[in-house]
């Protein structure tokens, strides 16, 4: 069964009443194929309440998520209807970045997945507010992510006025063979394939390319700095 035929059955038992959304988020993940689902809902809650920290609320924060995966004709109201039940949840996104966190004690990468995630989202509109940020550092610390790693994805998702050292996490003071070493490290983990197999659906594989996209371009502005 395909990613979006699997959540909109979770959309549709959303709607249908009954637990909370975060208690359904949890039991789905609990699920043996319900961690891309998972992924997937805990995704879209927290840029609802992302939204609603940064206080505009439009129906163009949903078409944000568009950015990150294309959604298939027909599932566009399985994700609203997600949104809109999330930011109407009196639950403040404390309480969901600290669930969802649960979800995934020993898998620091994937939470550093779903903060790459709501970057993306964040700046869609060609900007990075204030209280975005402000909502991204602290779920980001709810999660468990340190200063350094967080100034990291920041950079990357920057990367036009980020720092290339920053970018690739690894000191200007580093040799030239230690940042090649480094850089060639970042790609292999950074890989789509390694992205998936950590329960990230292959439609949110964006998120690995532009990853990439803006790891390369650091090591290329490095690069020619260095005369390597």
């Amino acid at each position: 069964m395909s990613l979006w035929k699997r959540f909109g059955q979770f959309a549709d038992s959303i709607g249908s009443g009954g637990a909370h959304l975060l208690d359904r988020i949890a039991n789905t993940f609990a699920s043996a194929t319900g961690r891309s689902v998972a992924f997937t809902a805990a995704m879209i809650a927290l840029s609802a309440k992302m939204a609603k920290a940064d206080g505009i609320v439009t129906s163009d924060e949903v078409l944000a998520f568009r950015e990150i995966v294309e959604i298939p004709e027909g599932e566009e109201r399985h994700v609203t209807s997600l949104f809109n039940l999330a930011q109407a949840d009196v639950a403040g996104f404390d309480v969901y970045a600290r669930r969802i966190a649960a979800l995934f004690p020993d898998d620091s990468e994937t939470l550093v997945d779903i903060i790459d995630g709501l970057f993306h989202i964040a700046k869609a509109d060609g900007v990075l507010h204030e209280n975005e940020l402000a909502y991204l550092e602290t779920v980001a610390e709810i999660f468990g992510i340190s200063e350094r790693e967080f100034r990291q994805i920041k950079a990357r998702h920057l990367h036009d006025t980020g720092d290339p050292y920053e970018i690739l996490g690894i000191p200007p003071t580093a040799s030239d063979q230690d940042i090649k070493s480094h850089y060639r490290k970042l790609v292999a983990e950074n890989h789509p394939d390694r992205l998936m197999a950590r329960g990230v659906p292959e439609e949110f594989v964006k998120l690995a390319n532009d990853r990439l996209a803006a790891i390369n371009g650091a090591w290329a502005e490095i690069r020619n700095a260095r005369g390597l």
